[in-house]
């Protein structure tokens, strides 16, 4: 056993396997398989504003326009996807509560529908969700760079040979872009605590340029309030249908702090506050962001702009585009730098507590012995996405797999009801805790369902690729018993009830 100082909830891992042999083993296996509760409620908040925050707040904004060109809509439109992702928070704080483990969507998965739905989830997670993801954000925060150094942003081959499915390309901005991977792996994997640091100044950085780019905007700027009139051109439903999409994924990320529920101080405690506080923060500065590019420029002009933010800058402060871009891009840069630095934390939790619970490579379930960070899981996200970064599959793989990673979080929140259906029985009144769960798992199931539609043949190769993970899963089930995390404050029982078998 470990006790981290000031620890009220000091953890054990141990063997869930039949016979004498687990209780000998338990002490073996801890000190390889066990992470360290570091993580406070601030340290939450500052991983969902890094991972919700990039470059979307930027863009989207100009394609909500072009379908909503009302103000008064425009506004209402980031209100009720911030709701819909508020929801979210509460759905997966009840979730923290039931299960503080590490992992999200894969341990609520597991538990709820059994050991395959998680591994699915997970397995997702690691070839797009989040690794795809790193990949995607270095190579445009170098492209950003190269702003300042035309020769690091440059996309010329220096080396590619292909093979069956694709090429391997290295140019100077994939090998950038895999630096920049590189290094927050090594700093996540050999440090936590300089992490976490590196995560927090990230996430208040970017708070207070949004904060202050929006108290100057309004106090200062030269933009004028008619800009808030409503117009009286005709809505359909389809245009607010496919405003809204955009919206809800410039909201993703909002559940980020569950993957480190486990490493949280007294988590059953801290697991709803960083959630909420963190979701109640992004959709303030998301509101409080559109209102000032409304303000700005009318909806008409914030239409047909590339960057919302270039644009209302020389709206409010008459500057030229050319003395504007480089702010543009200096906030773009950091943005996505604590966007890598969030993921890169995030991820590797997932495949760390697939390997504990072995649904997945044994090995990757080791932890530092100094830091108890899960390094090896780290380094298999970081090898990953930087193979996406010199192929450049990373985009086909989120437009294959996009609709996998909403899934996961409807079925996720879906399972709090199949799993206190016997206390929804007994106590009619716990129904009013789970409206906002219920809102949230139909307007996933409504998304998901509208996308599959849509595309059916993509969502198939989405879910040819995600199966394709079964033999790893079937294979490490195979290897070794299962480790899980058992606090030592009345939990045990819990969490010994809830592993699948």
């Amino acid at each position: 056993m470990s006790k981290t100082p000031g620890n009220s909830q000091p953890s054990l891992s141990i063997r869930v396997a039949s016979g004498a042999s687990g209780s000998a083993t338990a002490a073996a296996a801890a000190p390889a398989n066990q992470l360290r509760r570091s993580f406070r409620v601030r340290d939450g908040v500052a991983l969902i504003v890094s991972n919700v925050i990039g470059v979307g707040i930027f863009t989207t904004p100009a394609f909500i326009a072009k379908n909503v060109p009302n103000p008064g809509v425009m506004l209402a439109l980031w209100v009720a996807g911030g709701a819909l992702a508020l929801f979210g928070a509460m759905s997966y704080a009840q979730l923290g509560r039931m299960w503080p483990s590490a992992g999200g969507e894969y341990i609520y998965l597991s538990r709820a529908y059994g050991p395959t739905a998680g591994f699915l989830s997970g397995w997702t997670s690691l070839i797009a969700g989040f690794s795809g993801a790193v990949a995607a954000s270095s190579v445009g925060l170098i492209a950003y760079v190269g702003q300042y150094f035309p020769a690091l942003g440059s996309d010329r081959s220096l080396f590619s040979f292909s093979f069956y499915v694709g090429a391997f390309t290295v140019s100077p901005r994939a090998l950038g872009a895999a630096l920049i991977i590189v290094a927050f792996a090594l700093l996540h994997a050999g440090n936590l605590g300089a992490g976490k640091l590196t995560q927090n100044m990230l996430s208040l950085l970017i708070l207070l340029i949004i904060g202050a780019f929006c108290v100057f905007g309004f106090a200062a700027g030269a933009g004028s309030w008619s800009h808030f009139q409503s117009t009286h051109a005709p809505l359909k439903t389809t245009s607010l249908l496919l405003a809204f999409l955009p919206i809800m994924f410039s909201y993703s990320g909002w559940n980020a702090a569950s993957y480190i529920s486990e490493e949280m101080y007294d988590t059953r405690r801290t697991i709803g506050p960083a959630l909420l506080t963190g979701t109640c923060l992004v959709i303030a500065l998301y509101v409080l962001l559109n209102a000032v590019y409304i303000y700005a420029v009318p909806a008409q002009q914030m239409s047909h702009a590339v960057n919302v933010a270039d644009v209302a800058a020389r709206g409010l402060f008459g500057v030229s585009g050319k003395a504007i871009a480089p702010v543009i891009s200096a906030f773009t840069i950091v943005a996505l730098l604590g966007s890598v630095s969030a993921m890169t934390i995030a991820g590797p939790r997932v495949y760390f507590a697939m390997s504990r619970d072995g649904a997945f490579i044994p090995s990757f379930a080791r932890t530092s012995p100094r830091f108890h960070t899960p390094m090896l899981a780290i380094a298999l996200q970081a090898g990953w996405s930087i193979l996406l970064v010199m192929t450049g599959s990373f985009e086909q793989l989120f437009n294959y797999t996009g609709f996998m990673i909403l899934l996961s979080s409807g079925a996720a929140v879906a399972g709090l009801f199949v799993s206190r259906r016997q206390e929804l029985r007994e106590k009619p009144a716990l129904w009013l805790k789970m409206v906002a769960p219920a809102i949230f798992v139909v307007a996933c199931a409504a998304i998901v369902g509208n996308t599959v539609w849509g595309a059916p043949k993509t969502a198939l190769v989405g879910c040819l690729l995600i199966a394709a993970g079964l033999p790893v899963f079937y294979w490490s089930r195979q290897r070794r018993p299962r480790i899980a995390p058992v606090p030592l404050n009345g939990e045990a029982s819990l969490l010994q009830r809830s592993m699948p078998e």
